[in-house]
């Protein structure tokens, strides 16, 4: 069976904004996210050994088995960033109908990733993001890193369906596809019928959501080779204003 992909619509660095604040999404190409975080892509690909380092998310409530994940908490106050304690990661039903209402502990992020030159620009520029489009403020910063795979055959990036996220932005960052087909990006108008599918294929290429006007999901991801492993890894970055959901 032909499998179909659409192109991701792309914008350069200078237009994510404009971009952003016109239909409520952008998506970056890997050189324009080294341009808009002015990080060199050597460095962020420095970050992807932390996603061999992921374990089992054990709240999957429909049983399955094939997602890996981390999670860390900042503020960011302009260039002044913050790590605090680790917290559960917490969603209201309205916003997660599959596993919201619980209080979900995700391992930590290591100490490599933490101290990796790229982190801490990868929080400041999706901070001012935010501040790009809601005003100079600090920001509440969750980080997960996500390893997607096929172990038993399939595996669902959003098994939660079309959703938002409860925050003003969300940062997709697309690190690696491995040996797989599916995993289609897409957005919908949240008050209105419009909407646009495609896929981020290149490593470090980027998604970026105003999470107030657009939904958002991923399609489920196959093995392109029967019998072998595929899997997609992704950094999820959220920016909310007066504090973590669940505080």
């Amino acid at each position: 069976m032909m499998h179909v992909t659409f192109p991701a619509p792309t914008v350069e660095a200078d237009a994510l904004v404009p971009t952003l604040q016109r239909q409520g999404f952008a998506v970056l190409g890997p050189a324009a996210v080294s341009a808009w975080l002015d990080v060199p892509l050597p460095a962020l690909r420095a970050l992807h050994p932390a996603w061999d380092d992921l374990p089992p998310d054990r709240y999957l409530k429909d049983g399955g088995r094939y997602r890996r994940r981390r999670h860390g908490c900042f503020v960011v106050d302009g260039d002044a960033v913050r790590r605090v304690p680790d917290r559960a990661h917490y969603q209201p039903l309205e916003y997660n109908a599959l596993h919201g209402g619980m209080r979900r502990w995700f391992a930590p992020l290591t100490p490599a990733l933490l101290d990796a030159p790229a982190w801490t620009r990868l929080l400041q520029r999706t901070a001012a993001l935010a501040t790009a489009l809601r005003g100079p403020q600090p920001w509440y910063v969750e980080a997960h890193p996500f390893r997607i795979d096929t172990t038993g055959g399939i595996g669902r990036p959003t098994p939660e369906g079309a959703h938002r996220d409860g925050v003003d932005l969300v940062a997709v960052f697309l690190l690696d596809r491995h040996n797989i087909k599916g995993g289609e990006s897409r957005v919908f108008d949240a008050a209105g019928p419009h909407g646009q599918r495609f896929t981020l294929s290149e490593p470090w290429s980027a998604l970026l959501l105003d999470d107030e006007r657009v939904i958002h999901e991923t399609t489920p991801i196959q093995p392109l080779r029967e019998g072998e492993l595929g899997w997609r890894d992704t950094l999820v970055l959220t920016c909310r204003a007066s504090g973590f959901l669940g505080d």
